[in-house]
């Protein structure tokens, strides 16, 4: 019997839309199933639909194999599974805030206060290492509201825009850490499910490399040429071919977004014409 991989993703919300996403952009195509489970239907993989806080103890005793969780249920439960890729999306911070109309001098302002959290394990050990007293109230819920009812003075908990902070009154002072989706894993798969695993992870570099690059083509003169390929490295050199108008040439590369704009203007500089940017599916290095 061949073996088939089984991937836990949050049941609903934008964890499960970015997770479901993810593995359609990596042509793996999950049918639509039942609310516990899905299979997909060109790939040996089981999709099923848990709990966030519960994803990382059903990886580690291997009711699934993988899963995609955020990074503070990662942190939070400290089960034994293994972080092996971050997948590059839903990041935010976990961070303590208080009352809007509060003077905040510093994190002493938390000694001996009471502060509400869903994350009591983190909050923890970031007290514990800044020699900060106070008191844990472990809520689960809207957490948000713990300072409007009186239940404690601050808060802490994922941050986003900051907009649900600002509709309860409330203000970020401390980032205590920065987090972000991650890919975990049961540290004991067999040979055969690591194989489906890489596969996998092969697929999502060769995504996010695509997302992270454009294909540019441009007109040269050739006596530009060399000038242009300094700018354009390209993954190992440019692509440059003759124009039907004798004295020019046609330049492909691939450049990462980042450098795009300023790039752009660069070439314009030195003499480029007719530049177009196009989007990269995939992209193998």
């Amino acid at each position: 019997m061949n073996p088939v991989l089984k991937i836990a993703v949050q049941k609903s919300g934008r964890l499960k839309e970015k997770s479901l996403n993810l593995l359609n952009e990596c042509g793996i195509k999950v049918r639509n199933g039942g609310k516990l489970m899905s299979t997909a239907s060109n790939f040996p993989l089981e999709v099923f639909y848990f709990r966030d806080d519960d994803i990382p103890q059903y990886v580690a005793e291997g009711v699934a194999d993988i899963g995609i969780v955020g990074e503070n249920e990662y942190l939070e439960k400290a089960e034994k599974v293994d972080i092996i890729k971050r997948p590059g999306f839903s990041r935010c911070r976990l961070s303590l805030a208080v009352k809007r109309e509060e003077e905040y001098p510093g994190l002493e302002w938390f000694e001996g206060k009471k502060i509400a959290t869903s994350y009591p394990v983190i909050l923890g050990k970031f007290l514990k290492e800044k020699g900060i007293n106070a008191e844990i109230e472990e809520i689960s819920g809207s957490v948000e509201i713990a300072p409007g009812i009186g239940l404690a003075e601050g808060i802490f908990d994922i941050v986003s825009t900051g907009s649900t902070l600002l509709a309860n009154g409330l203000k970020e002072v401390e980032v205590v850490l920065k987090i972000e989706a991650v890919l975990i894993a049961n540290p004991s798969l067999s040979d055969e499910k690591k194989l489906l695993l890489n596969q996998i992870l092969f697929r999502i570099e060769a995504t996010n490399a695509a997302k992270q690059n454009k294909y540019i083509l441009l007109n040269t003169p050739n006596e530009k040429i060399d000038e242009i390929m300094k700018l354009l490295p390209g993954m190992r050199s440019p692509t440059v071919m003759p124009l039907a108008d004798e004295g020019w040439s046609s330049v492909h590369s691939v450049i990462n977004e980042d450098d795009f704009w300023g790039a752009i203007d660069q070439l314009k500089e030195k003499g480029a014409e007719g530049i177009l940017v196009c989007p990269i599916e995939k992209m193998i290095i």
